[in-house]
């Protein structure tokens, strides 16, 4: 009797785990022996339990990232940039470096660029294209730039 209620133990585990519930606005990335096998929209899914797990939980709202970096004219910037993904497929590569890449794209643009005294919103467009054009093909889209020099 003990063994047939540890083995129905077991199984009713097994068959819980082999399902799973994405909530809406997010994106499971599904993997197989450590490669990409597909992704789970919003809704719930059945998986095999003990062959695929959810490596990446891809959200797909708006992220935000704030930043606080000295320049080399001695200021120090602020910055905040908001950004979203809009192709999980593309995105799920690069999602867990996400913010190291808009971090070091942001700050490079920045290095890069004459920091005009008055016109941040125009600085923050062009940094906002700039980053856009270095993201686009990784699914990422960066929808708005904010910054401060203090």
């Amino acid at each position: 009797m003990i063994i047939w209620t540890a083995l129905l133990l077991c199984l009713s585990t097994i068959a819980l785990c082999a399902v799973k519930r994405v909530p809406a606005g997010q994106v499971y990335s599904l993997h197989r022996h450590g490669k990409p096998v597909r992704l789970l929209q919003p809704g719930t899914h059945v998986v095999m339990p003990l062959l695929e797990r959810v490596a990446h939980r891809i959200d797909l709202n708006g992220q935000v990232l704030r930043f606080e970096e000295p320049l080399a004219d001695a200021r120090d910037v602020r910055g905040t940039v908001y950004w979203q993904v809009l192709e999980p497929e593309r995105a799920d590569a690069v999602i867990d470096q996400a913010d190291q890449l808009i971090r070091h794209g942001a700050l490079e643009a920045l290095r890069g660029e004459a920091v005009p005294a008055v016109d941040n919103r125009a600085l923050g467009s062009a940094l906002k294209q700039r980053l856009n054009g270095l993201l686009r093909e990784r699914g990422v889209m960066v929808t708005r730039v904010e910054l401060d020099f203090a």
